[in-house]
């Protein structure tokens, strides 16, 4: 939102300003207007012929995603038009539960403290305590901000308030630990807003699930840009993992799903010694192509650890300072299949299960040390499996599915032996892939995303979270601290 100082002093500047914000806001009333009309599609697919009723879980998931993106849209409309504010894995506890959880205590004794023998006093020789974990369903409580006024009985004309807090959702109810919440529950808990409304039903608090989505809308909308600041420093990183996975997003016009494209990038120097923390950052795109690598990495220079996919060899032949290092775990994937059936594959798995044990023992290791080892030791099984396979390339049929294992390893042999020059470079690709896999839950329990701004708001969204579970910090307190600093800019 523009403030005084930010205006230009110059006519002609202010007068460009003006039909500059004009036609933001112009832009994003459109955007609007169109998503209200995906809105109505849906609810025509709910009330229309049974050949095009959707299914109402169904119906319900793709609603959530296209109202967040409503909310986030408005949310921008709001600061563009310059409308002010008003002012973790299971533990297993076998007698020791962790020390911050509050005590309830409490004394179960006997009824009569005299002997059963002689009728004595009894006195405490000891006692047996035993811990349980127990559980208060999630309490709701009502924060109620008081401003009082003040007046001057001698002027009579001055009224003092304090500001009124400033608040991600203005007019609305919910604080932003409550935002937190609904944020932490849909995208790391995997759990859709029309099943959160339903748990806050139960203990008499009713909200519409159109209403969580507008606020997850406004959250992603301020959050976005630190999604964006996570990308620019992966971009500044000197090596990265890249992959990416489907997001079946939901079509309206055709009645079906489109399959999009959820990007995933991802740096780790702790195998290799180093000491910065791990970072991931998530893209959404409407589809596959090549260019999408290419206009999320901006400008990165550097190592890019791959799958095969062919977008990535591409973009490295447009950029000459791009190095691609491809992953031996995908190489494995091709011969394990056919294992049972071929002693070609079976030999193979042995030899990358010898380079998989030399790289666990230097794993953590300074880099150097570990492309000092890999040279002593890995390098000449490396070379023999070149030969071996080179050799059976020419005595395989081209056609089955051994010929595809090989000439898979084959074409891509520079990359997959690039590690053994630079000790920063892993075997595998399995740190993005571990990255992957909570949006594949989410995928799982939500179906498919309502719309490509929906799968855009699950990226800037999963993005932040899996961070924080990166950095085993609490993505809840994280949030509701990020969010309080946004909304009060």
């Amino acid at each position: 939102m523009l403030t005084e100082a930010d205006l230009p002093d110059d006519v002609d500047a202010l007068r460009a300003l003006v039909l500059e914000q004009a036609r933001k806001l112009e832009k994003t009333d459109a955007e609007v207007d169109r998503l209200r009309a995906i809105i109505e599609a849906f609810q025509r697919h709910r009330f229309g012929r049974s050949s095009e009723q959707l299914d109402d879980d169904q119906l319900q998931l793709a609603l959530e995603d296209v109202e967040t993106a409503l909310g986030c849209a408005e949310a921008a409309v709001d600061a563009s038009a310059g409308r002010q504010r008003s002012e973790r894995p299971r533990k297993t506890n076998r007698g020791s539960l962790p020390s911050h959880l509050q005590r309830i205590e409490q004394v179960v004794d006997v009824a009569d403290k005299a002997c059963p023998c002689c009728g004595g006093a009894l006195h405490q020789i000891g006692e047996d305590v035993s811990e349980r974990l127990d559980v208060v369903p999630t309490t709701f409580r009502v924060l109620v901000t008081r401003r009082p006024r003040y007046g001057c009985r001698s002027c009579e004309s001055a009224i003092v308030q304090a500001p009124a807090p400033a608040r991600i959702v203005e007019g609305g109810i919910p604080t932003e630990a409550l935002i937190a919440q609904v944020l932490v529950s849909k995208y790391a808990d995997h759990l859709p807003l029309y099943r959160q409304a339903q748990i806050y039903a139960r203990q008499g608090i009713e909200l519409d699930r159109s209403t969580l989505a507008d606020w997850v809308g406004r959250a992603a909308w301020y959050l976005r840009p630190l999604r964006d600041h996570v990308l620019e420093r992966l971009r500044r990183s000197e090596r990265l993992f890249a992959d990416e996975t489907t997001a079946p997003v939901l079509d309206p016009g055709r009645g079906r799903t489109k399959t999009g494209q959820i990007w995933a990038y991802a740096c780790d120097d702790r195998p290799s010694g180093g000491e910065d923390p791990p970072m991931v950052a998530y893209v959404y795109a409407a589809d596959r192509k090549a260019e999408r690598p290419d206009a999320h990495l901006g400008d990165f220079t550097g190592i890019l650890q791959v799958d095969g996919y062919g977008g990535y060899a591409a973009l490295a032949r447009r950029r000459g300072h791009v190095s691609l290092a491809f992953c031996w775990a995908h190489v494995r994937r091709k011969f394990y299949e056919l294992a049972d059936s071929s002693p070609v594959a079976t030999e193979v798995l042995h030899r990358i299960a010898a380079l998989y044990a030399i790289e666990d023992e230097v794993r953590g290791s300074p880099a150097e040390h570990r492309r000092a080892a890999r040279d002593a030791r890995s390098r000449i099984i490396v070379d023999d499996l070149h030969q071996y396979l080179e050799a059976r390339n020419q005595q395989v049929s081209a056609k089955s599915k051994l010929g595809e294992a090989i000439r898979y390893a084959l074409t891509r042999w520079d990359g997959l032996a690039r590690y053994l020059d630079d000790g920063r470079i892993d075997l595998d690709n399995n740190t993005v892939e571990r990255s992957i896999r909570p949006l594949a839950l989410n995928r799982k329990n939500a179906l498919f995303a309502g719309s490509d701004e929906g799968g855009d708001n699950w990226a800037v969204i999963a993005t932040l979270i899996e961070n924080c579970k990166l950095s085993t910090i609490n993505p809840h307190a994280w949030l509701t601290e990020t969010l309080t600093k946004l909304a009060n800019g």
